[in-house]
Order: structure tokens, then sequence, then C-alpha cells
């Protein structure tokens, strides 16, 4: 028997197959004139760049769960769900490798410019004379803003990279690397400012113009958390007029609708929000959701639930 789920977003073409293997999905406007399956919808599923909103969760009277394929719940309102006793799942641990060297790639491609170099050599501009210097990765000050599963499999990598890490956060980890309770002593002591903090209220503008100014006119920023979590406007502003050197992007304001002003900028890395966006980890994510779905169907119970 095939459970009927609510499903909200799209989802890569192998992982929706193994979806329709073992559950029967129907999309939002399904349940616009058909009581009977808004009653029976037990569960949805979603990605986590996608909102569930307070009115979907209060129009399925017997929904028990949302299954969330991605590490991020903040488009999800947990305190809805939780009056509804309604258990929210995510994906945790298995996209920390990907997200780990999407971001040490990231950084590269911002030093190093690899992107702007494969456009000057195939422009022909390679024959009229030499590309401009990149910037070093080696012996520089890396500040990591919300050190937890994936900023600790960022700080491994570039550990091999002969730099120094420090990170803010919540709590002392009592790590091997720096603690900086202060955001903005953090920014002034980094040539490097890597945000993987969590999205939501708590974090929303965290990295504001005053942390953008204290990073400075040498400093790079690199955001694979949220788009929320960065002043997005201030950010624009402090790149084009040389507050900080550059910055490379996975996540934005609107996305994917990004405000066009980013595409005139020639000191940012602009990415689609391709953090997990591997064949392995995609689908290691969507077997977690559906393990996790599978779990409730059967006793009412997840293995990885946010809000139970």
């Amino acid at each position: 028997m095939l459970h009927d789920l609510l499903l909200i977003g799209t989802f890569p073409a192998l992982a929706q197959k193994l979806i329709d293997t073992e559950f029967r999905c129907y999309p939002l406007a399904a349940i616009e004139h058909d009581d009977a399956l808004r009653t029976s919808i037990r569960a949805v599923i979603t990605r986590s760049n996608y909102a569930v909103l307070a009115s979907v969760i209060e129009r399925l009277p017997n929904l028990g769960i949302i299954a969330t394929c991605g590490v991020g719940y903040d488009l999800i309102p947990l305190d809805v769900a939780a009056q509804r006793n309604v258990i929210v799942t995510n994906t945790p641990d298995v996209l920390n490798n990907a997200v780990a060297e999407l971001c040490v790639g990231l950084l590269f491609a911002l030093l190093r410019r690899i992107g702007e170099g494969d456009r000057f050599v195939r422009s022909g501009a390679w024959r009229k004379g030499a590309f401009p210097l990149g910037v070093s990765l080696a012996g520089k000050r890396v500040g990591i803003v919300g050190l937890g599963r994936i900023g600790k499999e960022i700080a491994r990598r570039l550990e091999a990279f002969g730099v120094a890490l420090s990170y803010y956060g919540r709590t002392d980890q009592k790590l091997d690397y720096r603690f900086q309770p202060d955001l903005h002593e953090l920014a002034r002591a980094s040539d490097i400012l890597i945000v993987t903090s969590p999205g939501g209220r708590e974090t929303e503008h965290m990295i504001d113009a005053s942390v953008l100014e204290a990073l400075g006119a040498e400093g790079y920023l690199l955001n694979i958390a949220r788009g929320s979590v960065v002043h997005q406007e201030q950010l624009i502003e402090a790149l084009a007029h040389g507050v900080i050197a550059g910055a490379a992007l996975d996540v934005f304001d609107g996305e994917p609708d990004i405000d066009p002003r980013f595409f005139t900028l020639d000191n940012v890395v602009l990415s689609p929000h391709s953090g997990s966006a591997t064949n392995e980890t995609r689908l290691a994510m969507a077997r977690m959701t559906l393990d996790n779905l599978h779990h409730f169907f059967k006793d009412g119970t997840a293995l990885t639930p946010v809000v139970a």
C-alpha cells in the first residue's frame, strides 16, 4: 500500500523517481477542491529551500509529519507544527561532505579567480597580456560563523592549507580552533569569513554593514548558509564600494530571482545554491527523508526529528 503525501516543491528527477516508487504524491493544487484527499493527507514531503506555510499545516487536519529533504528547516513554522503535534524532520550529516567540498571550491574560485581565468582564456585575452594575480589561501586567518556539523567539515579540510582557524557561535566547544564570542572581533581578526550558521529569525541579517566593515577592504566573505543571514543590500554596497575585497555566495534572498546588481560586480562568485547538489548526496538525502516517512507510518515516530 502506498501512502499519500503532499509534495511541496520539486525534486531532482532521480530523487523523485525514488519517492514515486514508495509513496503517492499530490501537489498543493490537488487539495484545494478535494476535502477527502485533504483529510487523508498525513505527511508532507518537501525540500529545505521551499516554504511550508502555516495555512497549509492548518488545512490538513490529520497531518502528523513534515519531512524536509535538507538540513535547514527555517522555512517551516516550527511553532505551528508544535502546536499541532506535527513532527518535523530534516536530513543531517548526509550532505556535510558535499557542502564542505563546494565551500572549498568556491573559496579557491574567489581567491584564485578561476571563473575569470576561464573567461580570460576563452575570450582570447591571454594573447594580449598576462592574467591578473590571485590571492593565496596558505597562511590566511579564516573565521567560521556557526561551527556546526558542516562548519567542522569545512574546518578540517582547510587545516591542510595551513590556515589559522577561529570560530564564532553560542558556546565555546573547547576545540583546537580559537573561539571568539564577539562576531565583530572575529571579522576584524579574519582575512576570510565563512558563514555556515542556520537561518531563521535569530540569525537574520547577522552579517551586516558593521561586520563587513570589521572584515575590511582586504577581507573576503563566503556564505553557504542562508541568504537571510547576510544583509544583502548592505553586502552589495560593500562589494561595490570596496568595503570588502570580494565574496562567494551559494545562497541569496529571493533565489533564484536574485538581485541583478550582483551581475555587474566583478569581485563576487555566484553559485546556484548547489551545496548538496551531487547525485550521491541528493539520493542519500532522499533516502533519509523517505526513511523518516516510513518510520512515521509504521509507529508514529521519526529517525531525525527536529520537532517531535
